[in-house]
């Protein structure tokens, strides 16, 4: 599947998700409660999604999979840039993406917080 189908997908699936183009057409900018925690874009020709990440965990990702690098215009440390390639392991990026999501949220006030947590279990 192409990364940005996927990404958009399953970013899409969360509670309380929006989606802007503040960087104009081909930069898609996923936020939850107006704080980023996804860009999907163009570079280089390929598909490429940053993506927040606890900076232990990015710089693991880098080192074993050839696809993930520091994150492209972001701070290297907490973000990460995955790029489309025929290896890319879908669970993995859904994954990543997830987590992302959960690191932002993990971060707004306990009210938010509470809000999300209900609309996550609501049917």
């Amino acid at each position: 599947m192409c990364l940005h189908l996927l990404a958009s997908q399953t970013a899409l699936q969360f509670p309380e998700v929006t989606v802007t183009q503040p960087f104009g057409d081909g930069c898609d900018v996923f936020k939850i409660i107006n704080k980023v925690f996804m860009l999907s874009f163009h570079l280089e020709a390929k598909a490429a999604i940053n993506l927040k990440v606890i900076p232990d965990d990015g710089a693991m990702l880098r080192d074993i999979y050839p696809y993930i690098r520091a994150g492209w215009h972001m701070n290297k440390q907490h973000w990460i840039s995955v790029y489309e390639d025929e290896n890319m392991d879908e669970a993995l990026v859904q994954d990543l993406i997830l987590n992302s999501y959960d690191l932002v949220v993990s971060k707004l006030n306990r009210m938010q917080q509470k809000r999300i947590a209900l609309l996550k279990t609501a049917p």
